[in-house]
């Protein structure tokens, strides 16, 4: 309907504002869909990372090399966060989606050969795809955001990030059945659990495609643009926004409140990745099998995903910065309970990595709403892709770092290097807090 013969067609929602049954109808929809494809990708990435560390110190013979392995696949939700958040900005969130899993299906296909091959650098080269299907399972959580109420939008997202426990929990524990299967029919152990995680990121692609209609970013924005003026939802319908003027709203979009979100994001994920990427190295050191580093794992990742309910309902009741302050507080403690704890010493090193994913999940669930609510509808992919992008490069510093620290010092001096990285955040929470908002 709009002029000029537009991409009008891809924008198939009235430009008024949809019923509210019909768009609660159709959220409880878009967060059933995302709940199942985070399953599905949550049990693909942990499979795969699992293990990586592990296979690329073994095929290299250095834990540096071992370090860089979750570093790489960091890398490459970063890498891909941008032009993901463009093209959700352009077409909506399905085709991000889908291009996100696709990337991380054909990473863990060039892993597995890697592991064939015995080469870690092509290891490494498709641990970096491999971070597609990491980039997707972050940018879910955004989806369900888009048609959420204000006063839920931090449980709505919540959901989504709590769907990704079963899966999450199960990948690690399924590397070790996924490797032996794949020694019985003559390839390599290390193989198995990326040919695993090739295969859930391709059903989870499957989800996507078949159940995200209609698009929820396409039809939040419709209903907004139809408040405003015609020639504005004109605009917007046919892409008018360049990508370039896109990045640069949102960049003009960021208020205090967003920064401190995207700040609070960063670290909380920075230091999660950096403590729990040398975990395994730490424990290997002792001798522990993979069933015990496996169990420890699964318990962080539990705790990471399994509390964002609370966290969700604490954000949208407390508010989102106070929520902020407790993650960074919970990084805190996390840090200095594993960073004492002796390598042979699995029990506290679980603990310190529960607190560690409870300081995650609540940096994460009340950032991200924070960020969203703090830029307007047209900017959020952009500002969103942006959040990403921080948070992937942040993780992959932490992930190089914590592996230099933990060669050229020990774990203890990694405790507390990520200690104190996540003081700054509580003391800029504290001060949001106690400040009004300007």
């Amino acid at each position: 309907m709009g002029a000029g013969g537009g991409r009008t067609d891809e924008v198939s929602v009235p430009r008024r504002a949809a019923p509210v049954i019909e768009v609660e109808r159709l959220q409880r929809k878009i967060v059933g869909v995302l709940s199942g494809t985070q399953v599905l990708g949550g049990a693909g990435t942990t499979t795969g990372l699992a293990i990586s560390t592990l296979v690329a110190a073994s095929i290299s013979g250095s834990d540096a090399i071992g370090g860089l392995a979750q570093t790489s696949a960091v890398l490459g939700a970063a890498i891909l966060a941008l032009p993901a958040a463009r093209l959700a900005a352009r077409r909506g969130r399905r085709p991000a989606l889908l291009l996100g899993y696709a990337v991380g299906t054909v990473g863990a296909l060039v892993a597995s050969v890697a592991v064939a091959a015995h080469s870690w650098p092509v290891l490494l080269c498709g641990l970096v795809m491999f971070g597609g299907g990491s980039a997707a399972n972050l940018a879910g959580r955004y989806a369900a955001t888009d048609l959420a109420h204000p006063r839920r939008r931090a449980r709505s997202l919540s959901f989504v990030v709590w769907a990704t426990t079963v899966g999450a929990v199960a990948g690690p524990n399924l590397a070790d059945p996924a490797g032996r299967f794949a020694a019985a029919h003559g390839l390599p152990l290390g193989s198995g659990p990326f040919l695993l995680s090739a295969i859930v990121f391709g059903a989870a692609s499957l989800g996507v495609f078949l159940g995200l209609r209609p698009d929820p970013l396409v039809v939040a924005r419709a209903a907004e643009l139809g408040r405003e003026q015609p020639r504005l939802a004109a605009d917007h319908c046919t892409g008018g926004a360049t990508p370039t003027a896109v990045r640069a709203t949102a960049w003009r979009s960021l208020r205090p409140s967003a920064r401190l979100a995207l700040a609070g994001v960063t670290l909380c994920h920075t230091a999660m990745v950096g403590m729990m990427s040398m975990t395994p190295v730490h424990m290997n050191h002792a001798g522990a099998s993979l069933k015990v580093v496996g169990l420890v794992i699964s318990l962080h990742v539990a705790a990471m995903y399994g509390a964002s309910p609370l966290f969700g309902w604490m954000a949208d009741r407390l508010g989102r910065v106070p929520v902020l302050a407790m993650g960074a507080a919970l990084v805190v403690a996390a840090a200095g309970v594993a960073g004492m704890a002796p390598a042979a010493d699995a029990p506290q090193l679980a603990a310190g990595l529960i607190l560690l994913g409870f300081g995650w999940s609540a940096g994460v669930v009340s950032g991200s709403a924070l960020l969203t609510e703090s830029v307007p509808i047209e900017a959020r992919p952009a500002a969103q892709g942006l959040s990403d992008l921080c948070m992937n490069v942040g993780g992959a510093l932490g992930g190089v770092l914590a592996g230099i620290v933990l060669t050229t010092w020990s774990y203890a001096v990694l405790g507390l290097a990520v200690g104190f990285t996540a003081l700054p955040l509580l003391v800029l929470c504290l001060f949001a807090t106690l400040r009004p908002a300007t």
